[in-house]
């Protein structure tokens, strides 16, 4: 492709884009470079089903017994329990977001967070749970509280 000759009017508004660009790569995601950034681009049902193969596989490299829900109520039975799984991206605010946390029929729900360069998981009983969502079904959990 050949370059077109451009103007003086182009190129002042080409230096003054370069000159301005700073301010808004300086906002650049903190997610650059991380081996979980292209998970962002990914739409919200994408990235559940993700958070479910992604705990699946690492209770099945870890040797859980792992099972299909026979039913939509849970998502996994591990090791025979009925297990919900939830997952979020850190969120600008540095805080997981788990979302659409029903009253269903399982025992345990686990919520996996990934933030650029790390991964914060909580198993936590629906009991539990359900005293802390909000009345959006929604809980938010900072990354350092309580994780392992």
């Amino acid at each position: 492709m050949t370059k077109k000759a451009t103007t003086p009017e182009f190129e002042l508004l080409a230096s003054a884009a370069n000159f301005i660009r700073p301010e808004f790569e300086k906002d650049k995601s903190p997610w650059a470079g991380s081996q979980f950034e292209w998970v962002l681009s990914l739409p919200s049902a994408s990235k559940g089903k993700l958070g479910k193969r992604l705990v699946n596989q690492w209770c099945a490299i870890k040797g859980l017994s792992i099972a299909s829900s026979p039913d939509s109520q849970a998502d996994i039975l591990i090791n025979g329990h009925r297990v919900e799984i939830k997952f979020s991206t850190l969120w600008e605010a540095n805080i997981y977001k788990f979302q659409q946390l029903r009253d269903q029929d399982y025992e345990y729900a686990i919520c996996l967070g990934i933030s650029p360069f790390e991964a914060h998981c909580w198993i936590v009983s629906k009991q539990v749970l359900m005293d802390k969502v909000n009345r959006y079904r929604t809980i938010e959990v900072w990354p350092n509280e309580n994780s392992h």
